[in-house]
């Protein structure tokens, strides 16, 4: 039976290219995001010549969507293989921390830190649920993105920086938990990335990027961020749950 994967917020950028990495190692893709079905008819089409892709709606803020989600491929397909808590959102405004925003400071953590945490939640009960129906070659696994962000000070976008380390605690209390129902949780830590979030100040990251902020002095791409959800999705590193895994030009190398 052909594995199934879910991508949270997966139409475009680094959710996509990560659906698309999925995809060419034989597995059933469903890719979800917030706009409704139509308007992604023609991306299905382009992923369904090479592969087997579908798309939920899914706003992961939401319990009745999550739900609905996870609900959704487990009784079409028959299994859950792998989450990839992908979806998140970036300050509508960046704000100084001084001036932060009690609406925005919500909005943030409601999506990127409470979402991720009962997608885990919803995902790894019925992950459960399959294990114990005896689904045929099952070993379910959860990949958390989050961002350099977790651990980097940034304080025009303060409450960005304090969901993405929450994701990271979110990977360790369910890599924890799960453990001994034989389901690895993993976390990927996008660094500079070229994708729309980043376009808004592409200049200003080039610069850092030629003067050495990075040890690999170019943009990451979103398939760089794939590579390393793959690398989880393997095996190889099962043995290794909670494992953080950096996929930033080496920017969490501390340097002199």
């Amino acid at each position: 039976m052909k594995k199934t994967a879910i991508v949270t917020g997966s139409r475009r950028g680094i959710g996509l290219a990560i659906a698309k990495k999925l995809m060419s190692n034989g597995f059933t893709v469903i890719l979800c995001d917030v706009v409704e079905k139509t308007e992604v008819e023609e991306l299905l089409k382009e992923l369904n010549q090479n592969g087997e892709a579908d798309y939920i709606r899914c706003d992961i803020s939401k319990d009745a969507d999550r739900k609905n989600l996870i609900d959704t491929v487990v009784e079409k397909y028959g299994r859950l293989d792998v989450l990839v808590n992908n979806a998140g959102v970036a300050c509508a405004v960046r704000l100084d921390v001084l001036e932060t925003t009690e609406e925005s400071f919500e909005r943030l953590m409601r999506i990127n830190c409470e979402g991720t945490f009962f997608m885990c939640q919803t995902a790894a009960n019925k992950m459960i649920a399959c294990k114990a129906a005896g689904v045929e070659d099952y070993t379910p696994r959860i990949v958390n993105i989050s961002s350099m962000s977790a651990y980097t000070s940034s304080v025009s976008r303060g409450e960005y920086c304090i969901s993405k380390a929450g994701i990271a605690m979110v990977t360790k209390l369910f890599a924890d938990r799960l453990a001994e129902e034989g389901i690895p949780v993993f976390e990927v830590r996008p660094g500079i990335i070229m994708t729309d979030m980043t376009a808004v100040v592409k200049e200003k990251y080039e610069k850092l990027i030629a003067e050495g902020v990075t040890p690999i002095r170019r943009f990451g791409q979103p398939e760089d961020v794939a590579n390393c959800v793959m690398a989880a999705c393997t095996g190889l590193l099962d043995f290794g749950t909670g494992t953080v895994l950096n996929a930033d030009g080496g920017f969490h190398i501390q340097r002199l």
